[in-house]
């Protein structure tokens, strides 16, 4: 059972995605105070989290997190969300089965089979626990900055181009023009570095990413 924290002001949408979310079998924690939300994340470490609130994205770095958008969201506000880690984004109305299937989704994509384990050089990656160490020492990621490293790590010499980064990471089914992969690459550089001296995430200019030289 995976267990859903819905962080979310208006009651009659908590209300209703405590209900709909209980019924498909997840384990539903809801609240309407941002505070809260984050003790509940730290306290409970729910697999997934509903977000309202767009602004709040930074207090959740290390959970799998859909922002269910403002009616007024736009192609702006999404790319913004994306580039400042969330998940997947979701507009208001929404449309519970879509949403469903998002959740879905994510839960796959960020859940590899446990026990999975990657090394490439000095990196560790163990999929179980989501623990990432650079010769022993721990690196925080947020979500989305594991699931990078971790299609990184599945080939570390092999270079993958910013197009299936895109797609197989964020799930971009259009890519237009963003900065959402670079920006991720960078901060996942520098704190791979910081634990450890090797180059790590190598841009392949005019092509894409691999992990190590």
């Amino acid at each position: 059972m995976s267990a859903v924290l819905i962080a979310e002001r208006e009651p009659a949408v908590r209300g209703f995605l405590e209900r709909h979310l209980a019924s498909d079998g997840f384990e539903v924690l809801g609240t309407d105070d941002g505070r809260e939300a984050l003790a509940l994340a730290e306290r409970s470490r729910p697999d997934l989290v509903l977000l309202g609130d767009a602004s709040a994205l930074d207090a959740f770095r290390h959970v799998p997190v859909i922002v269910i958008g403002d009616e007024e969201s736009d192609a702006v506000d999404r790319v913004r969300a994306f580039a400042r880690g969330c998940d997947d984004f979701v507009g208001r109305p929404f449309v519970y089965d879509e949403l469903l299937a998002r959740i879905h989704a994510v839960l796959r994509r960020v859940s590899p089979p446990a026990g999975e384990r990657f090394e490439a050089g000095p990196i560790r990656v163990d999929c179980a626990t989501r623990r990432v160490t650079v010769d022993g020492v721990p690196v925080a990621l947020s979500g989305k900055e594991y699931e990078l490293l971790v299609k990184l790590a599945s080939d570390p010499q092999r270079v993958f181009t910013k197009e299936e980064l895109l797609r197989q990471v964020w799930g971009f089914r259009s890519l237009g023009r963003t900065r959402t992969l670079d920006s991720h690459a960078s901060r996942v550089r520098r704190k791979l570095q910081a634990a450890g001296e090797d180059p790590f995430v190598i841009n392949v200019w005019g092509v894409g990413y691999r992990l190590l030289n």
